[in-house]
């Protein structure tokens, strides 16, 4: 396992064993960088905090809630907007973000005043929100604001509101996973077990680590109904602030991101005895495969086998018309935790890419241990990189297309690479069978699309050719394909609708009788 330190880190020594290479027949026990630590002075990370860990990926994707931050300004703009949490009641936590905007005189004097009339604001500009989450800052916990004291005021006074309050500044942790634990403890001391949810099926779980980016929630949702099981809660994409309330009567747990949302599982587990599953809603044999556990777990396996075979048939030959164009291209794979083992081996498996290198920015040494498992020999891995860092792998890796959030990925395009946004997608959802022929859909418009050969032009020096022709997506892609692939008649691009998810709103699932009704008949 050859430790690999950067030209451009190398005034900081200590980032050398933060990046491997994975060499032949190596495996975790091998190469495994250092990871989920401070990180290193003198190293410009792409981190974000732990109050951005608790607001921005846990607490906001929560829809039927006024998500107010106790702190200056800047904190919350950084967390509004920039991940597409959808939801079904006209996304209210995408439009609206609040604020105390604490200014220097709050710093000196105290905020608590202020904090106690921003709610009261609030809850009067929006009458039919009932339910609000205040998320303390570096700024508020510094000066000692008792968050918790204000909200038991106006719940005092406001009998038929309720308030959680999340005490994760950005300080208290390495990263933005040390307000995942904060907000995934804090829930479950606060609010679990506060409201008796209606149960409507034999079948129950809570659906955890799911945020509804663009979707995917509601496109795994779909399958659980067509099953016949009841999501007593989604945490939290989506997701109801009461029905959370009422995790604590569900008869199972899956969990999708365990990064994020492992430690409400297992808080679940000890106090009230529901047990974990862990799932994966991304590429076809994964899905299949947690449709199957989970059906398993409550002996309807012939209602999994149907959606799998029902699915497999409508998706499988569009995807593998992409695959068979997107075979040995180059990609990065640059997401911020759990994506990159979610995606490390399916990609490569499902739609012919090879992964050249693997980061994380947050994720911790068991995150690592399964993205390097199953990632291709040669690939590099770095744990918390820096930006010059990002460049100079790109350089050197040369890959086709990179996956990753918005600010590497910016930096990408300056440098003539094209990426797509793996935090919030481009054009998802990308979960479930359709999601992901819609990924591929992605990667494919990403790498063949013809205006990257112009990028790669400098008009200040560079001859900029008169005799090139039109040219599409299809003559760049097909060129080194045989005429049975390109003249397929069982393959086929996406023929799926523009917006996906409209359908499944509206959809009619079938009544499955309970054990209770149908002893009573």
């Amino acid at each position: 396992m050859p430790y690999h330190l950067f030209k451009c880190s190398e005034s900081i020594p200590e980032r050398e064993k933060h990046s491997v290479i994975k060499g032949p027949g190596e495996d975790i026990t091998s190469a495994l960088p250092l990871g989920y630590l401070n990180t290193i002075p003198g190293s410009l990370s792409e981190r974000g905090c732990a109050y951005c860990g608790a607001k921005h990926v846990i607490g906001t994707p929560m829809k039927d809630v006024i998500h107010m931050s106790h702190g200056p300004i800047g904190c919350t703009y950084d967390t509004w907007q920039t991940k597409r949490y959808i939801s079904d009641n006209d996304n209210f936590q995408l439009k609206y973000t609040f604020a105390t905007d604490m200014k220097e005189q709050n710093i000196v004097f105290g905020a608590e005043k202020m904090l106690k009339k921003n709610i009261l604001e609030a809850f009067k500009a929006f009458p039919t929100m009932k339910r609000m989450t205040i998320y303390q800052t570096c700024a508020s916990a510094l000066i000692g604001d008792d968050i918790g004291a204000i909200a038991d005021e106006i719940m005092e006074e406001m009998p038929d509101v309720d308030i959680f309050v999340c005490n994760s500044p950005g300080f208290g942790g390495p990263s933005q996973s040390g307000g995942h634990h904060k907000i995934n403890i804090a829930w479950m001391n606060q609010k679990v077990g506060t409201v008796e949810p209606e149960i409507t099926s034999d079948y129950v779980i809570n659906y955890v680590g799911e945020y509804n980016i663009q979707g995917d929630q509601e496109v795994m949702q779909d399958f659980f109904k067509r099953m016949g099981i009841q999501i007593l809660s989604t945490f939290t994409g989506n997701g109801s602030y009461d029905d959370l309330r009422g995790m604590h009567r569900a008869q199972l747990n899956v969990l999708e991101c365990a990064r994020s949302a492992e430690y409400i599982c297992n808080e679940l587990r000890v106090r009230y005895g529901i047990p974990r599953l862990d799932i994966d809603g991304f590429g076809f044999e994964p899905l299949s495969s947690s449709l199957r556990k989970v059906a398993m777990f409550f002996g309807i396996e012939d209602r999994a086998e149907a959606i799998i075979t029902e699915e497999t048939a409508r998706w499988k030959p569009e995807l593998d018309w992409y695959k068979a164009r997107l075979t040995h291209k180059k990609v990065c794979l640059w997401p911020g935790g759990s994506k990159l083992w979610h995606w490390a081996n399916v990609l490569h498996e499902e739609m012919g890419i090879d992964i050249v290198s693997v980061y994380t920015k947050f994720g911790h040494q068991q995150d690592m241990e399964k993205g390097i498992s199953r990632c291709e020999e040669g690939a590099l891995a770095i744990d918390d990189p820096n930006e010059l860092e990002n460049m100079e792998a790109m350089e050197t890796l040369e890959p086709d297309i990179i996956l990753t959030g918005k600010r590497p990925g910016e930096v990408a395009k300056k440098v003539r690479v094209p990426y797509l946004n793996a935090h919030a997608y481009h054009n998802g959802p990308w979960k479930g069978y359709e999601g992901w022929v819609r990924f591929a859909r992605d990667i494919y418009n990403g790498i063949y699309s013809p205006i990257h050969k112009l990028s790669l032009l400098d008009i200040s020096k560079d001859e900029i050719p008169t005799d090139v022709g039109f040219e599409t997506q299809r003559m760049l892609s097909d060129v080194n394909l045989s005429d049975e692939v390109k003249n397929s008649t069982i393959l086929r691009e996406y023929t799926g609708e523009y917006d996906c998810i409209k359908g499944l709103r509206d959809k009619i699932y079938p009544e499955y009788l309970t054990k209770k009704v149908s002893e009573a008949v």
